[in-house]
C-alpha cells in the first residue's frame, strides 16, 4: 500500500507532464487518498466515481489494443457545439491528428456506462444521436460487463444502428474501414446457419464424409474459433490467430491441428473431447473453413442469434439421423417461462440434446442476476447521494466501496459470486450420444458457460452431480418411440467415477451423493429398467421392454427435490391411451399436475419428428402434500373396502364353497371353472375398488389443472419462424386476433392466480 501511496503522489509538475506514448502501456493512474482518478486526454485529475472510472480504465484500451493517440482523441465533447452540456460525449476519436485539427468529423464516438450493471437500449439511442451530431460513422457502448460497436446510419432515420463486431484501428486503412461497416456486420441467424451449412458442404464434399461425421469435424473447428476469441479478448490481443493467413504462415504440417490441440488442453479438465482426438481434415480442408469463418467474431454476436443458427444448423443436418429431433426455440422459451426461473434454482436436462434448455435457463437467471446488482447499486447511490451528515469525499468513497463489492460478486471467476455459483453449481445435464453432449458443452460455452455439469452419460442413472432429489427444476424432451431392452444392464463403464471427481462431490454434496453412487453401483449388472417402479406397475408381472419417455418420467420425478417442478416433452399417448392409466395414476401419486398443452401436429416434423404431442408440467409434492395425499389415499381405499367386504366376503364364500363341492365330487371340470371364477371375480372386485377408491380420492385432494390446446407455436412444419400463441414475442409476433393478454403464459398466469374466475370465466 505505502508503495503506490508513493507511485500515486507525485509533484503537479509530473501529475501534469505529457504523456510519452512509446514509454509504455498506458496506466490508469489513481489517487486513492484524495478519491481522484488521471485523465490522459484531458491532462487533470477527476473526482473518481465507478463512471468515470469505467471510463478512464477503457482508455488504455482505445490506446493500446487499438493504437489511437491521445492527441487524435477528445473527452467530455460537447458534441453540439453549443455548450448545452446536454450532448457529451464520453470519447470522440478522430481518423487522425490532422482530421481532428482541422474540425473534420470524427470516425467514432464511445459512450461509456457503469452506473448501469448492464447497457439498456436506451443507451444505444442516445450514443446514436451524439454520434449523428458529430458525424462518425461508428458509435461504442462500454460499461464494466460488455462492449458493443454500432455503424451509424447517416441515410436513414435515428434509431436505426446496426451492430458489428469491432471499430477500426488506428492504422486501418479505408478498405479495412469499408469492411468493417460492411462485411464484418454481426450476423443474422439464417447467415449463419447458412455459413454452416456452407462449411459443412465443404467437408462432405473434399472429404467425402457422411453429414454426422462432417460434423464432428464443423464442431472441432467452432470449438477453435470460441477459444481463440476468448483468448483475444482475455490478453487484449490484437493479433487474431484463426485467419487463414497467419495459418498459412506458420510451421508444420497442419498449423490449425496445433491450434487444436491448444484448445483441447484448454479445457482438458472438461473431457470434451474423450482420449487424444484430432482434426479429421486434411490441412487445406481446414484452411478453407477458417477462411469462410474468420471474417465472423462468434464472441460478439447475439446470444439468441448463435442459438437459433446453431440449432437449424443442427436440425438439418441430422433430421433424426442419430435418434435426435431438437426442441424448437419457441417450444423452449414457452416451458422455460412456465417454470419461471429463479436465481438459485438448480436445473437438470438428463435428455439434454444439444443443451438449449439449459442454455435459455442460464439466460433468464443471469439478466436476473444483473438486474439485482444494478438495483443495488442504484439504491445505493440514492442512499449515499441522499445523506446530508456526510462529506462529499466521504460520499465517493463509500460509492466506490459497494460498486468494487458489486464488480467482484458478478466476475465469473469469484468463486464466491452468483455468476459463478450459477455457472458452476446450478446447471446440470446428460446426454448418453457422446456426439449431442460435447455439442452442449460447446453450445454452452458460446452462450457463456455453464457447461462443466453436463456429461455424456446414460441419463437413467446417477452421475457426478446428477441424482434423486436434487433439482429444483427438470426441463427435458427425452427421446420418443424407442425402448429400453432387457437387455440394457448397469455396465461396469457407467458406474465408474474417477477419483477426483468423486473427492469433489463428495466435498460437495456428502453423504446424498455418497448414497446415490451407492445405489448405482448396487445395481450393476441388473437391467435398467428394473430399477424403475413405472413398469412394475402394469398388469402384466413380468418387466420386459419399456418406452423410453415413460421411464424418464420417473426419472424426472425421483431427480426433483420435493416441491421441485418440472416441464417434459410427451407423446400424446400418455395422456389418453388407456393402457397407460397406471402411468397417469403414478404421476398423481407423486406430483400436482399442473398444466397439459397440447401441440400442433406438425411441431416436430422439421426436426425430423412426427408424433403429436403435448407438454407436462408437474410440481412434485412437498413431504407435507406428500403425507396428505398418503393419508387421504389410504382413508378412501379403507372406505371403499369397507364398504364391499360384506358383499365380498359373501361371495367369497359362496365360490369357495363350489370349489370344495367340485373337489369332493372330483368333477375336475367344475372344480376349474368355479376357480377361475373366484380369480375373475376378486381381479374385477379389485378394479372396481381401485376406481372407486381413486375417485373418492381425487374429491378428497382435488385442485384444478390448466389445460390448453394450441395451433401457432412459432414453427411451421417446414421449420420457418411463425407466429406463436404460446407467449408474447416481438420477433415472431401473435397470431391474428390475440393479444400479450390471451397468450397460454398470460392465461396460465391468470390461471394460477385464481383458477375458479379462470374456470368460470373461460367455461
Amino acid at each position: 500500500m505505502a508503495k503506490r501511496k508513493r507511485r500515486n503522489h507525485k509533484s503537479a509538475k509530473q501529475q501534469t507532464a505529457p504523456l510519452d506514448l512509446h514509454a509504455g502501456p498506458l496506466e490508469v493512474r489513481r489517487d486513492e487518498e484524495n478519491g481522484k482518478i488521471w485523465s490522459h486526454v484531458r491532462q487533470k485529475w477527476l473526482e473518481e466515481t465507478p463512471e468515470e472510472r469505467v471510463r478512464q480504465e477503457y482508455l488504455p484500451v482505445l490506446v493500446g489494443e487499438y493504437g489511437f493517440a491521445l492527441e487524435q482523441m477528445d473527452e467530455e465533447l460537447d458534441v453540439t457545439g453549443r455548450g448545452s452540456g446536454q450532448a457529451r460525449a464520453d470519447f470522440v476519436i478522430w481518423r487522425s491528428i490532422q482530421d481532428k485539427t482541422d474540425n473534420r468529423n470524427p470516425l467514432i464516438v464511445v459512450e461509456c456506462k457503469s452506473d448501469n450493471v448492464t447497457i439498456r437500449p436506451e443507451d444505444y439511442g442516445q450514443g446514436d444521436n451524439y454520434a449523428r451530431l458529430s458525424g462518425a460513422r461508428f458509435f461504442v457502448t462500454h460499461n464494466n460487463r460488455e462492449t458493443k460497436f454500432w455503424r451509424v446510419r447517416h441515410d436513414r432515420m435515428p434509431k436505426s444502428l446496426e451492430e458489428i463486431v469491432n471499430i477500426p484501428h488506428a492504422d486501418a486503412g479505408d478498405k479495412e474501414v469499408e469492411e468493417l461497416l460492411t462485411r464484418l456486420k454481426a450476423f443474422k441467424e439464417d447467415e449463419f446457419a447458412d455459413l454452416l451449412h456452407k462449411c459443412h458442404n465443404i467437408i462432405r464434399n473434399r472429404e467425402k464424409k457422411d453429414p454426422v461425421a462432417a460434423f464432428d469435424e464443423i464442431a472441432k473447428i467452432l470449438f477453435v474459433k470460441v477459444y481463440v476469441e476468448r483468448e483475444l479478448r482475455d490478453k487484449k490481443a490484437r493479433k487474431n490467430v484463426f485467419t487463414a493467413e497467419f495459418l498459412q504462415d506458420q510451421l508444420g504440417a497442419n498449423p490449425l491441428e496445433d491450434l487444436f490441440q491448444k484448445t483441447t488442453e484448454h479445457y482438458r479438465a472438461d473431457r470434451i473431447f474423450e482420449g487424444k482426438e484430432t482434426l479429421n481434415l486434411r490441412s487445406a480442408t481446414g484452411l478453407a473453413i477458417v477462411k469462410e469463418l474468420e471474417r465472423y467474431n462468434l464472441s460478439a454476436t447475439s446470444e439468441d442469434i448463435k442459438g437459433i443458427a446453431f440449432e437449424r444448423f443442427l436440425g438439418k443436418t441430422f433430421r433424426g439421423e442419430i435418434g435426435q429431433f431438437f426442441t424448437p426455440r419457441p417450444i423452449v422459451e414457452f416451458m422455460v417461462r412456465m417454470m419461471d426461473p429463479k436465481k438459485g434454482d438448480v436445473i437438470c436436462d438428463p435428455a439434454s440434446g444439444s443443451g438449449g434448455f439449459l442454455i435459455r435457463f442460464f439466460e433468464i437467471v443471469r439478466e436476473q442476476i444483473m438486474a439485482e446488482a444494478d438495483r443495488s447499486y442504484q439504491a445505493a447511490k440514492k442512499a449515499i447521494s441522499a445523506d446530508k451528515s456526510l462529506a462529499e469525499a466521504k460520499k465517493r468513497q463509500m460509492l466506490m466501496a459497494k460498486w468494487e463489492e458489486i464488480q467482484k460478486s458478478l466476475h465469473q471467476d469469484n468463486e464466491k459470486g452468483a455468476l459463478w455459483y450459477l455457472a458452476n453449481r446450478c446447471i446440470y445435464g446428460t446426454d448418453a450420444n457422446d456426439r449431442m453432449a460435447r455439442t452442449s458443452k460447446m453450445n454452452m460455452i458460446m452462450h457463456g458457460d455453464g457447461h462443466g455439469g453436463v456429461h455424456h452419460h446414460d441419463g437413467f442413472l446417477n452421475v457426478n452431480g446428477i441424482f434423486e432429489g436434487r433439482f429444483d427444476i427438470i426441463l427435458t424432451n427425452p427421446p420418443f418411440g424407442a425402448s429400453v431392452e432387457p437387455s440394457d444392464v448397469v455396465t461396469d463403464e457407467q458406474v465408474a467415477v474417477s477419483r477426483d471427481a468423486e473427492r469433489e462431490y463428495l466435498e460437495e454434496f456428502g453423504d446424498a451423493y455418497r448414497e446415490a453412487q451407492a445405489r448405482v453401483r448396487a445395481a450393476k449388472g441388473k437391467p435398467i429398467a428394473a430399477l424403475f417402479e413405472l413398469p412394475k406397475a402394469r398388469a402384466t408381472s413380468k418387466v420386459g421392454k419399456v418406452k423410453t419417455e415413460i421411464l424418464f418420467i420417473e426419472r424426472c420425478l425421483e431427480l426433483l427435490k420435493p416441491g421441485g417442478r418440472m416441464a417434459i416433452v410427451l407423446p400424446e399417448g400418455v395422456f389418453n391411451n388407456p393402457s397407460l392409466a397406471y402411468v397417469r395414476e403414478f404421476c398423481e401419486d407423486r406430483a400436482f399436475i399442473q398444466a397439459v398443452v397440447s401441440l400442433p401436429q406438425d411441431t416436430f416434423v422439421s426436426s425430423g419428428a412426427s408424433v403429436k404431442a403435448s407438454l407436462l408440467f408437474m410440481q412434485k409434492y412437498t413431504r407435507k402434500e406428500n403425507s396428505d395425499y398418503d393419508r387421504k389415499k389410504a382413508a378412501a381405499d379403507k372406505e371403499t373396502r369397507a364398504r364391499y367386504a360384506a358383499e365380498i366376503q359373501k361371495k367369497t364364500a359362496r365360490l369357495e364353497a363350489e370349489i370344495g363341492a367340485a373337489k369332493v365330487a372330483k368333477d375336475a371340470k367344475k372344480h376349474k371353472e368355479a376357480k377361475a371364477a373366484l380369480v375373475q371375480y376378486q381381479r374385477d372386485m379389485e378394479d372396481r375398488i381401485r376406481a372407486e377408491s381413486l375417485a373418492l380420492l381425487k374429491e378428497r385432494f382435488a385442485y384444478p389443472v390448466f389445460l390448453y390446446e394450441a395451433q401457432r407455436v412459432g414453427i411451421t412444419a417446414t421449420g420457418e419462424p411463425d407466429t406463436t400463441e404460446l407467449y408474447e414475442d416481438p420477433k415472431l409476433g401473435l397470431p391474428s386476433g390475440m393479444t400479450p393478454d390471451t397468450t397460454a403464459l398470460a392465461l396460465y398466469h391468470a390461471f394460477r392466480a385464481n383458477p375458479e374466475t379462470y374456470l368460470r370465466e373461460h367455461a
